[in-house]
């Protein structure tokens, strides 16, 4: 029995484990390395963490305490945010939740066609079409806004909300496009072939295989159409002339005065308009990340 394991205990692979004292295997580099990449992740979230801490707090303070040295406010004011609903902010937040929902909309029943139909057929200027796709996301909103602004008042769609919707789906539909397009030509063709065998059609394939294993770039493409619709201020500020028809970006410059700021109740708004966002992304920023990679490996 000794001669036949020999040769198997030969054979058996070496493990190259690096002692230390007393013969136990050194894993102090790994646990500093792993400790050093942890410590680099929380300086640097605490530094993208930071204007926000800030923000908030200073929505706290008093109009006396706003010179205040001191990083904690002395007085928490918590009446800065509540006042808010108030003060008529809460109509300029529902403009907003409006636009953001409806660019969203509009981007996703014009993108998820053009980009499925250029993933999956070769047609004549495809190549072209994308490119123009993309070139149209190289123009910004600043540079056009007085063209905007004379087309809409031809139409007499100046000062209303179907006009931001129009223009925030215009602007943010190039880069819808291309993460769709990226994401349907990740997906092989044969699983929806398959599919059509199983007496599918191409809507049916569609709507059954290939949106829900695409469903990483849909919501890649909503977050980011939502947000870029959430904090457009320029074109807002061009389009509309009322109060009331006015987005929550464009309403909060109302604290900004000739001879003073009302930064209290300025990043109490702020603080306000941010959280939705917040809570959009925390509920699908799995998909998010997933949806960024589209196309990456093949």
């Amino acid at each position: 029995m000794a001669v036949e394991t020999a040769p198997a205990q030969a054979k058996s692979p070496r493990r190259h484990v690096r002692a230390g004292r007393g013969g136990a295997p050194s894993r102090a580099m790994p646990r500093l390395k792993t400790v050093l990449v942890a410590a680099t992740a929380y300086v640097v979230a605490f530094l993208f963490l930071f204007p926000y801490i800030v923000m908030l707090l200073t929505s706290l303070r008093s109009q006396d305490s706003l010179r205040d040295v001191t990083f904690w406010p002395e007085e928490w004011v918590w009446s800065n945010l509540t006042d808010f609903w108030g003060s008529g902010l809460a109509g300029n937040l529902w403009v907003t939740i409006k636009v953001a929902a409806g660019s969203t909309v509009l981007v996703l029943l014009v993108a998820l066609p053009a980009a499925y139909y250029s993933a999956r057929h070769q047609f004549r200027g495809r190549t072209a079409f994308l490119i123009l796709v993309l070139i149209t996301q190289m123009f910004q909103p600043t540079a056009m806004v007085v063209g905007i602004y004379r087309e809409f008042f031809t139409f007499g769609l100046v000062d209303s909300i179907w006009a931001l919707i129009l223009v925030n789906g215009g602007f943010n539909l190039a880069f819808a496009v291309w993460i769709l397009n990226a994401y349907f030509s990740s997906i092989p063709r044969e699983l929806e072939e398959a599919a059509f065998i199983d007496g599918n059609g191409r809507f049916g394939a569609l709507f059954r295989i290939t949106l829900p294993l695409a469903m990483p770039g849909v919501i890649t493409a909503l977050i980011f159409t939502f947000i870029a619709a959430w904090n457009e201020f320029v074109v807002a500020l061009t389009l509309t002339t009322t109060t009331e028809n006015q987005p929550l970006p464009v309403a909060l410059n109302s604290f900004i005065g000739q001879y003073q700021v009302d930064w209290q109740n300025l990043f109490a708004g702020s603080v306000i308009a941010t959280i939705p966002v917040i809570i959009l992304f925390a509920l699908i920023e799995r998909k998010v990340v997933g949806g960024l990679t589209a196309g990456s490996i093949k």
